[in-house]
């Protein structure tokens, strides 16, 4: 298993897209430069949308992984 020094969780366990990523983007604004939240969800099209998030808005995608159909994501957020 492989866990991330995070400065922040979110928790969109149980919520179905688009959701998840509206969560996100709003936990990413609050975090600071350079920080780094760990996201754990349940909806599978995150697979898909968190890569391309971070890809679309220059975040680094440091990890992600799937453990029982819990799917977990570790995100460096750009620097301001």
């Amino acid at each position: 298993m492989t866990d991330f020094t995070h400065d922040a969780i979110l928790d969109a366990t149980g919520l179905n897209c688009p959701e998840p990523v509206m969560m996100l983007h709003k936990h990413v604004r609050e975090l600071a430069g350079g920080g780094v939240l760990k996201v754990i969800a349940t909806d599978p099209s995150t697979r898909r949308d968190i890569p391309k998030f971070c890809v679309f808005l220059g975040h680094e995608l440091l990890g992600q992984q799937e453990e029982a159909g819990t799917y977990l994501y570790w995100i460096r957020k750009k620097a301001d």
